[in-house]
């Protein structure tokens, strides 16, 4: 058999995107997602790219079943030969057994196939490696896996059942005559379906009497299920002979074995089944990762939009906020008043002298600075505006979360952490409007240097006209009434006339 060109490479393409694909939001079809793109990136690493790269190996089957079905006991008696040690306690946590002839170790000895799991040849029971032992009781071109119980209780042990019958060309898949009807055999006989996989089921611990009948119901719904050309092989329930099943039981299985050993055609049919199978179930199973994707696509867009939605809310208050002027009220309005009302400021534009008596009066009496002060209001209150509103956008974008797809899963333990403002907000908020002052009162620094006005700017005092400059920003009366009206109004308008005197209309504008 020949490879077609450039397979492999799309091969690792696709396992490489499948792998990569993001699964992190807790969606309705993530888990199913997840699963299939695990699946599909094992057998490609574990059976498609090492089969495809040598198409003459041996034929690697694997023997897997449920939880006391007698596979260890059915390999050795294939081998006639102690190679694996049947479990007596359940769940079985042994190493998988991989066995081969000794012509056929080196193709078993590297990580061509089941890249993932380390070879070990000695004893000790793990679910992270695969034990290898070579016996001339195995002629060369067939190999045979022992695999973990695919229903077993322990998920590490069912998990690696799962992945080597994923790396198989051959399952030969053990059941009992108690247990044939199951639902996880027949999961994996439908999987087996599904992929195209080569199978021969042994159905095991028969009653004599009911050998004809479990055997006809068998066949039946394997034929209804797809896979009647599964070959079937009956074990009847008898004493074992020296630790081995009785041989005129388990012969026909070893020379079918045996044969499509020694039949290269045979083999290579084999084959070419499975490897054809398991590449055209790569669509529907690839398609099942995508639309996860897709749906996690969805469920990212929603959690976004919930919160620029609640964000943008945020940012609009803020902007009504600035704009209403409801910085205006409390104390900004009460330290504005005293700014103007007082008639210090008044009293600093007469002249460099007033400005310097105001100056030492104030700290020899310790007497605070009014434009200091309010400077000091206009950052506290910008400060407490956009705390206010970032926290009511964390609170309502934590709410909107919890009923979208995926936010609960994310908020799982986080609730009190992203309700409100990270704990670095408030020193980033402070930083940003003492950032904004600063600007403020550079921009009244460099206007002013060359204006004719310069002696009363400087009589004024810079972070006097920054103060004003600020308020002014903060002018719209939309939001007061009353009294609030008369003084915001009357006070920003002395200081609006007074900074156009200074720096001119179109400066302050």
């Amino acid at each position: 058999m020949t490879t077609p060109t450039g397979l492999p490479d799309a091969l690792q393409q696709l396992r490489d995107h499948v792998a990569a694909a993001p699964l992190g939001l807790a969606t309705t079809g993530r888990d199913a997602a997840a699963r299939t793109a695990r699946s599909v990136v094992d057998q490609v690493d574990d059976y498609l790219l090492p089969r495809l790269r040598d198409l003459d190996a041996p034929l690697l089957t694997v023997v897997g079943g449920s939880t006391g079905a007698g596979k260890s006991t059915l390999v050795n008696s294939v081998l006639r030969a102690q190679v694996t040690t049947p479990g007596v306690l359940r769940p079985t946590t042994r190493s998988p057994v991989l066995v081969c002839s000794p012509v056929d170790q080196a193709a078993f000895s590297g990580d061509r196939v089941l890249p993932g799991l380390a070879r070990t040849t000695g004893e000790g029971d793990t679910t992270s490696g695969i034990k290898l032992v070579a016996t001339d009781a195995l002629p060369p071109g067939l190999a045979l896996i022992d695999a973990p119980d695919v229903d077993s209780v322990v998920e590490a042990n069912r998990e690696l059942a799962g992945q080597l019958l994923g790396a198989a060309d051959l399952w030969v898949f053990v059941t009992t005559a108690a247990r044939y009807a199951d639902a996880v055999p027949w999961d994996l006989l439908r999987t087996a379906q599904e992929r195209g996989t080569a199978l021969a089921v042994v159905l095991d611990r028969v009653p004599p009497e009911a050998v004809g009948e479990v055997a006809e119901d068998l066949a039946g719904m394997l034929q209804r299920a797809g896979l009647s050309s599964a070959r079937l092989f009956v074990i009847e329930e008898r004493a074992l002979v020296d630790g081995y099943l009785p041989e005129d039981q388990v012969g026909p299985l070893r020379e079918w074995l045996h044969a499509l050993a020694a039949d290269q055609e045979q083999r290579a049919a084999v084959v070419r089944q499975t490897l054809a199978g398991a590449l055209e179930s790569l669509g529907d199973r690839v398609a099942v990762v995508v639309a996860g994707v897709h749906e996690q696509a969805t469920a990212a867009e929603a959690l976004h939009t919930a919160a620029d939605a609640a964000y943008a809310r945020a940012r609009a208050a803020i902007d009504e906020g600035v704009g209403n002027g409801s910085l205006l009220r409390g104390e900004v309005l009460a330290r504005w008043q005293e700014f103007v009302g007082t008639g210090d400021w008044m009293r600093s534009l007469q002249g460099q002298v007033g400005r310097l008596r105001d100056r030492v009066a104030a700290a020899f009496t310790g007497r605070p600075n009014p434009a200091a002060d309010l400077q000091g209001a206009l950052e506290s209150g910008v400060e407490l505006l956009l705390r206010a509103e970032a926290d009511r956008a964390a609170e309502k974008t934590v709410t909107d979360w919890r009923s979208l797809p995926g936010g609960i899963a994310l908020l799982a333990g986080r609730e009190t952490e992203l309700d409100g403002v990270s704990p670095a907000f408030t020193g980033a908020a402070a930083d940003e409007v003492r950032g904004w002052q600063g600007f403020v009162l550079e921009l009244v620094r460099k206007e002013g240097a060359g204006k004719r006005n310069q002696a009363r700017l400087m009589s004024w005092g810079v972070n006097g006209a920054g103060a004003a400059l600020m308020i002014a920003v903060f002018a719209s009366t939309a939001g007061l009434s009353g009294a609030e009206f008369g003084i915001a109004a009357g006070t920003t308008a002395v200081g609006q006339r007074l900074l156009e005197a200074v720096f001119g209309d179109a400066a302050v504008r």
